[in-house]
């Protein structure tokens, strides 16, 4: 982390610190259904507020299509940030200009303002220089605490972090270290898992992994890709066929680079996809024409713990199952407990994040248990994939 100033290196008493925060949470209602990442967010605003900077939190909000809208305002968190932060969060009806300036300008030191939805702009998504300098002049330094808006190179991302003296935000660090500990500077040997129904959606990722892991555990329906590459007959269970040139492609550069490829030993089989469907626990190879796979059987949950117990890192990105309905949930949760297990016993660093992987993760009671758990979506899958995060390239030293 020796590459990113963090909150440490800055001196910000009587300072006005801009924030880039990541505020797009669920609602439901007109209320936040899920406060993860405004709660993952509070104590970098709390820190610096206590520590005597005017804090200004700049964030986007939906996906607003032709400006402002009622819908996608940024006035719809103010009362979730307020609780999490212990204080009133006072709110600017823009991100720019006088508006912005004014609802600072009231504030004394110590305060947390909000401004309104960056992406009511279209040169936000343009990362349009002179919108950039704009907003970069509502303050005297830049934090980038969004982690997960880190693969977006806009204006309150990356191109204001260019205009000002700046830093990784508590959570921003947070998920630098994990992520620095868990695939550039590694403690060997590293076991990926990865899981989810297409290796259509993961072919970069996957190429990147077989490169820098010693084990590639692969699950879901991707499982049954490769396992079809390899001439076996998956019934009806999900299988990208056209696929299966690249599947094999993946086999070879993994064999190349001494990465060892684990696929399923057994399925949990049914012949309908629904919650407490009837099924039956099968081998690899002996899966009926009317049946899918939709979960790891029991010898590939033993397979996999024996496989894994020499690791001392996990990456995790994606389930082994049908996770969502029962009891096809019952494999991902039993490898998840084994790693939990592993890291909570101090000889395992273990991550995991991207898409419903944190859903997974918190099903199997996990999600406090792993090292890090990353709630960065996108962001967490283009670093899997190898590629350079502009909000990250910004901040370097």
């Amino acid at each position: 982390m020796t590459d990113f100033n963090t909150i440490d290196d800055l001196e910000v008493s009587g300072k006005t610190v801009l924030v880039r925060a990541d505020l797009n949470v669920p609602m439901q209602d007109g209320k936040v259904s899920d406060t993860t990442r405004i709660d993952r967010l509070a104590p970098t605003l709390k820190e610096l507020s206590s520590k005597g900077a005017k804090v200004v939190v700049l964030s986007h909000f939906g996906r607003p299509k032709n400006g402002p809208d009622a819908k996608n305002s940024l006035r719809n968190v103010l009362d979730a940030l307020s609780a999490a932060v212990g204080q009133k969060v006072a709110f600017a009806e823009d991100c720019v200009g006088d508006k912005a300036k004014e609802a600072i300008a009231k504030v004394h030191d110590g305060a947390i303002v909000l401004l309104e939805n960056t992406r009511f702009h279209a040169e936000e998504e343009k990362n349009d220089p002179a919108f950039a300098k704009e907003m970069a002049a509502l303050g005297d330094i830049y934090v980038n605490d969004a982690f997960s808006a880190a693969h977006r190179a806009h204006a309150s991302t990356e191109g204001v972090a260019r205009l000002l003296p700046n830093a990784a935000g508590r959570l921003m660090e947070a998920e630098l270290k994990a992520l620095t500990l868990a695939l550039e500077k590694p403690e060997r040997p590293v076991a990926a898992v990865v899981g989810g129904a297409k290796i259509s959606t993961k072919l970069e990722l996957l190429g990147n992994m077989v490169r820098k892991v010693d084990l590639l555990v692969l699950g879901g329906g991707m499982a049954n890709t490769f396992l079809f590459a390899q001439g076996t007959d998956v019934g009806a269970s999900l299988c990208e066929k056209d696929m299966a040139d690249q599947a094999r492609a993946i086999m070879a550069t993994a064999k190349d680079a001494n990465c060892e490829i684990l696929l399923p030993k057994d399925f949990v089989v049914a012949k309908e996809f629904k919650a407490g469907a009837a099924n039956r626990v099968v081998a690899f190879d002996a899966i009926g024409a009317d049946e899918m796979a939709l979960d790891i059987g029991p010898a590939t949950v033993e397979f996999l713990g024996v496989k894994l117990q020499g690791a001392k890192t996990v990456v995790w990105n994606g389930p082994l199952g049908a996770f969502e309905i029962q009891p096809f949930d019952a494999g991902t949760n039993a490898v998840a407990g084994l790693v939990a297990a592993r890291t909570e016993a101090g000889g395992l660093l273990s991550v995991a994040g991207g898409g419903d992987t944190v859903a997974a993760m918190a099903h199997a009671g996990v999600e406090d248990k792993f090292t890090y758990v990353s709630a960065a979506g996108g962001a967490f899958l283009e670093w899997l994939e190898g590629k350079e995060l502009p909000g990250v390239a910004a901040l370097k030293k």
